[in-house]
């Protein structure tokens, strides 16, 4: 009797070990690089230029004639590739994207409040957490984010995860611990000691090229500082968050908002190409680029977002890299969440999704190649 318990036991341990060993996944990221656009909307990123808007003076259109020939074709499919050509022409096809409500496939917030803090955290933690995060305030995230899960489960120094973001509240939104990782957001003067005069220049710069915002500097002095850390620090985990396409989206200027979003595809463009043409990230890096809210939809409140505002819920996520397969569009995203992006990363870095601390979102299968 004892026997045939033994043996039947022995034939069972291969099943009880099977549902692990299907779960476990190889995967081929060591490297990970998140990229967000504040605001822009999945009408012009699946769209390009707004038919309504592109002709109208009180959305700051009046003589921008050569913008608007520039960008204008007869189908949204050529309107797009003339506005996002990079991320159109060579991220989708490598890659996937997921958010185009003209075919279904919605991806939406969880949060209530659908403004910055709010989304951001919610990329970062993997839920929404809307009695503690009601407002745009400076001040540290309440739950530790995916940067400092990365730095403690990859054991790596502070400087090889790192946060370079255009608006000033990053220096809150981006650790519960601001000492976790490497932060530089806002008109911030960059105090560590590199081999790069670029990194001193451009810490200089950003005092003297001065935006319309108080809070908020150039993206282009955000990119080009963390494409420059990228070349001199290697981090592991980087985080480049540029705003200007929400600033000139509130002021009510789609000419300016059409141009940082064209400089956003750019900033992807090159953020790749460096990554490929180096062999610490090279065919090792997955790349994420997305927003943190919509906007509305209409001449009236296309410039808006906010709980109040109809399709300011609606966001889109996109990747390329060693272990999402080429996609393209995506078309079923059911239940897919801006919470999923934190879980992702997680996934693809081979860290339990479940150490963010009250995570609601979950893997994206079409990213992890699932």
């Amino acid at each position: 009797m004892r026997m045939k318990l033994l043996t039947a036991t022995l034939l069972l341990l291969p099943l009880l070990w099977l549902p692990a060993l299907v779960g476990a996944a190889d995967y081929k990221t060591k490297n990970l690089v998140l990229v967000t656009a504040d605001g822009l909307r999945w009408q012009e990123v699946f769209r390009g230029i707004d038919p309504a808007l592109m002709d109208l003076e009180e959305a700051g259109m009046k003589g921008a004639e050569e913008l608007r020939e520039s960008l204008w074709a007869d189908t949204p499919e050529q309107r797009r590739r003339l506005l996002m050509p990079f991320l159109w022409s060579d991220l989708v096809s490598r890659g996937v994207i997921l958010g185009n409500g003209d075919r279904g496939a919605a991806v939406t917030l969880r949060n209530r409040h659908r403004f910055s803090y709010p989304g951001y955290s919610e990329i970062l933690t993997g839920r929404p957490q809307d009695d503690v995060i009601d407002s745009n305030a400076l001040r540290p995230n309440p739950s530790p984010t995916i940067l400092e899960i990365l730095r403690r489960e990859w054991k790596l120094r502070r400087g090889e995860v790192a946060l370079f973001g255009s608006w000033d509240v990053f220096q809150g939104i981006g650790a519960l611990d601001s000492e976790a990782v490497f932060i530089n957001a806002g008109y911030q003067r960059l105090d560590i000691e590199r081999d790069s005069e670029r990194l001193g220049e451009l810490s200089r710069l950003q005092f003297e090229i001065l935006t319309p915002w108080r809070t908020v500097r150039h993206d282009y002095v955000t990119f080009e500082m963390a494409l420059e850390y990228l070349k001199t620090a290697k981090p592991r985990m980087l985080y480049v968050a540029l705003g200007e396409t929400d600033d000139w989206a509130h002021d009510r200027r789609y000419d300016r908002t059409l141009e940082t979003a064209r400089y956003f595809d750019d900033c992807l463009r090159r953020l790749w190409e460096a990554l490929q043409s180096d062999s610490a990230y090279r065919d090792s890096t997955t790349l994420i680029a997305a927003t943190d809210h919509g906007r509305g939809s209409t001449p009236q409140d296309w410039n808006s977002h906010g709980a109040k505002v109809d399709g300011a819920a609606r966001v889109w996520i996109a990747a390329i890299g060693p272990d999402t397969p080429a996609g393209g569009e995506a078309r079923d995203t059911a239940g897919v969440t801006q919470s999923d992006i934190a879980p992702t990363m997680l996934e693809l870095a081979g860290i339990d999704y479940r150490k963010l601390a009250g995570v609601e979102g979950k893997p994206i299968d079409a990213i992890v190649g699932r």
